[in-house]
């Protein structure tokens, strides 16, 4: 070991699927690991370097403050040191509430409203009583959430139908919960009678209620008899119970479950600010609080700049840097107010990173998870520039990337391989970038864009006429059916506004793969998630007449001992948690009651150690078969039918989300960004998968930047020409050849791609 370099030294790593290796990272560098999904960069950036990082740093803390802090298991390795403390960005989507907006999530909003508070003419009160969130700001008629929320009869009541028949479709008014029997039995109402055949004045009693200062009895029968009972009518009651009150608290029903049954709209009091109108009277420079949220932050920044007032100027210069660093990294269209759920890939991924730029701390590891992922190549050049910046700070910077781009700015490359899952786990190349292309490495830096020469024909069209949704301008276009479609554009071009909003309103069939993530759990397998657990489980008990309970480890089939979790973690009080294997079941999670019954000679936990290969070989069921080939197509036949979805990498947790929807039978796919967390070679697998559906006559469009997957398609959309209000409109329509020969961003990076300029 070096006496004479600060550099982080890690031995003998072995979490999950490492193979014992050894590494020396240097310090101050730009370093990039990179390999096949599931090749084991995670396994040593997150699971051991970021978790014992962060483990060791907890221990500066006397004990009764580290009892209520987040505790860290000590990963499998021999030796970690030099460590220092880790900033982690990871691909995790940001923004965790609906509530939540880019100026909440960069603690800008908080500032702006002490401005507020100290500067604003007429004079309010303190900062909080400029948030819609408290009891003296928040607007009086929506509750600070700037929409009014109403019923909507036709979602809730289908008026063909009778009580009976389940005329009201929200599941706790219907007969399957007691409001609804409820409605059958009072007396009131025929429960055998469409609602629309009902006498108009029943028929408004059912709905609306009786008018309003008089009361109707509806007794409500009990085992005592019946009971005196005041009827409201249907609409009155889902307001009363499930719009105007905390739905959290109750069982059964979600706030998503309320809104599909109602409509939403801005609310006229506050026009959609969620505040009191007595707080929107406070004025700075002659805009109120929520004219600020709406400026775009490069108006926001002007505004701010031009302050005098010596207490709000302090204020200010607080915000100031803030706000620079979203203008800095191209998001200077976005607003305050922005909703961070409704940004782009992209757009998400780079206020991640601004949040974390603005610290003045140094001799920091910053750890960013495939931080390209939804950039435009065009973009890639601006986060180059903050890695950079970063570094300059007198920090280390580690990359998990796929990037050619990004992986060409590192110091040093790192390659893990040589394949995924259990054949991955080991060092393939570590060093400078002029020694990857000859080291037998996956990662090739030179690879040609390969441009589609031969595309399918266009007889059918997909047709949007006039699409107005978020910032497109009234734009119309035809897609091409039964042909492979990638809509391109920089960050905030409009291409989701185009498709998952406009084109899956004209065509709701559609089948679409967002990219939200999956349920990941420890008892969540592949073989549950693909929905073939439990045909595996008949299958046994078929074969030997024990109920199917038996074979799941969340059932009777579980380890008396450990409940089926397969290790236990015993208490050891405020000490580092610790995870040991079951010494009953031996980690297999299954009692031995369960283990003593086979099929074709194999136990169930046998057979959910069968990779995805071998399972193809092993049963016979079409649907199995057929579900299991779709893991198979999209490159994941390595892992094993029982593997936990919390063990899988970012690539295979998008693969794994493609493959379930791909066993649906469908004729349009929509995928958002399908490329994400992929190798490149992992990509050629995901362009045969998406190839074999269009052969098959299915219409396969994708939003993408991956020049790879757009060179491979029949057509091209471009949005642009840039983001937000300079976005929002069709600049490029074509093959992949003649995008060659347009004047566009992508055709810019496409030309590149294929050697030419």
């Amino acid at each position: 070991m070096s006496a004479n370099k600060d550099e982080i030294i890690l031995r003998g790593l072995k979490e999950n699927n490492l193979k014992n290796i050894d590494l020396n990272l240097p310090k101050e560098k730009i370093i990039v690991f990179t390999g096949l999904s599931g090749s084991g960069k995670s396994s040593v950036v997150f699971d051991t370097l970021a978790t014992e990082s962060r483990r060791q740093m907890t221990l500066n803390y006397p004990h009764y403050v580290r009892n209520q802090m987040p505790k860290f298991e000590r990963p499998q390795a021999d030796l970690m040191q030099n460590l220092s403390p880790v900033v982690v960005v990871e691909q995790r989507q940001s923004g965790g509430n609906s509530r939540s907006t880019v100026g909440t999530y960069m603690d800008i909003h908080p500032l702006i409203r002490l401005l507020f508070s100290r500067i604003g003419e007429p004079a309010i009160g303190s900062a909080t009583d400029f948030s819609s969130q408290s009891a003296f700001g928040g607007c009086p008629e929506c509750s600070g959430f700037g929409e009014v929320i109403a019923p909507d009869l036709r979602k809730i009541v289908d008026e063909e139908k009778s009580l009976r028949e389940y005329a009201v479709k929200f599941k706790p008014l219907s007969p399957s919960g007691w409001q609804g029997r409820w409605m059958m039995t009072c007396g009131l109402f025929d429960p055998d009678k469409p609602i629309k055949d009902y006498p108009e004045d029943k028929r408004r009693l059912l709905l609306y209620g009786p008018p309003e200062g008089e009361k109707v009895n509806a007794p409500f029968h009990t085992k005592h008899g019946p009971q005196p009972h005041d009827w409201d009518g249907i609409l009155p009651r889902f307001t009363r119970l499930y719009i105007n009150r905390d739905i959290s608290k109750l069982k059964g029903i979600t706030q998503d479950d309320v809104l599909a049954m109602s409509t939403r709209s801005l609310c006229p009091t506050c026009q959609g600010s969620g505040l009191n109108p007595k707080v929107l009277e406070s004025r700075i420079n002659g805009l109120n609080i929520a004219e600020y949220d709406h400026l775009e932050l490069t108006d926001v920044l002007k505004e701010l700049q031009k302050i005098t007032d010596p207490l709000g100027e302090s204020i200010a210069q607080q915000a100031i840097p803030h706000v620079t660093q979203l203008v800095e990294m191209g998001l200077g269209y976005l607003s305050l107010s922005r909703k961070m759920g409704t940004l782009s890939g992209g757009e998400a991924q780079r206020v991640k990173i601004a949040r974390h730029l603005g610290s003045s701390l140094n001799n920091i590891t910053y750890i960013f998870d495939e931080p390209s992922a939804g950039l435009h190549p065009e973009e890639v050049e601006m986060l180059l520039n903050m890695l950079h910046h970063i570094k300059a700070q007198h920090n280390s910077v580690i990359v998990i990337e796929h990037d050619v781009s990004v992986i060409k700015a590192a110091d040093e490359i790192i390659e893990m391989g040589p394949g995924a899952g259990i054949h991955g786990g080991k060092i393939i190349y570590q060093g400078k970038l002029e020694g990857l292309e000859n080291s037998g490495a996956a990662t090739s830096l030179n690879e040609k864009i390969k441009i589609n020469q031969n595309p399918r024909k266009q007889n059918e069209f997909f047709t949007i006429n006039k699409a107005t949704n978020n910032n497109l301008k009234n734009i119309s276009v035809s897609l091409p059916k039964y042909t492979l479609v990638s809509v391109c554009g920089v960050s905030g071009s409009g291409k989701s506004s185009l498709l998952t909003e406009a084109f899956t309103e004209q065509y709701p069939e559609t089948i679409t793969v967002g990219q939200g993530s999956i349920g990941i759990s420890n008892r969540s397998t592949l073989a549950t998630y693909m929905g073939i657990m439990d045909d595996i489980r008949a299958i046994f008990a078929k074969e030997t007449g024990q109920p199917a309970g038996l074979f799941s480890f969340n059932s009777l089939g579980a380890c008396p001992v450990c409940k089926g979790k397969g290790a236990v973690m015993p208490d050891v009080a405020f000490a580092d948690p610790v995870t040991i294997s079951c010494e009953a079941c031996g980690g297999t999670r299954y009692s031995d009651e369960a283990l003593s019954y086979r099929y074709q000679g194999n136990n169930i936990v046998e057979i959910l150690e069968l990779t995805i290969d071998e399972a193809l070989d092993f049963f016979r069921m079409p649907k199995i078969i057929k579900r299991v080939n779709t893991l198979k197509d999209v490159g994941l036949g390595y892992l094993t039918l029982g593997q936990t979805t919390s063990s899988l990498s970012g690539g295979e947790v998008q693969r794994l989300k493609l493959a379930s929807h791909l066993q649906k039978e469908g004729q349009i796919y929509l995928l958002d960004e399908p490329s994400l967390g992929l190798h490149t070679k992992d990509n050629n697998k995901l362009l045969d998968v998406f190839q074999k559906l269009v052969n098959r006559g299915n219409s396969v469009i994708i939003i993408e930047h991956n020049l790879d997957f757009i060179a491979a398609s029949d057509w091209v959309i471009e949005m642009g020409p840039g983001g937000g209000k300079e976005g929002g409109q069709i600049i490029f329509e074509g093959t992949p050849e003649a995008m060659l020969k347009a004047r566009t961003v992508t055709a810019k990076w496409l030309r590149a791609g294929i050697g030419e300029r």
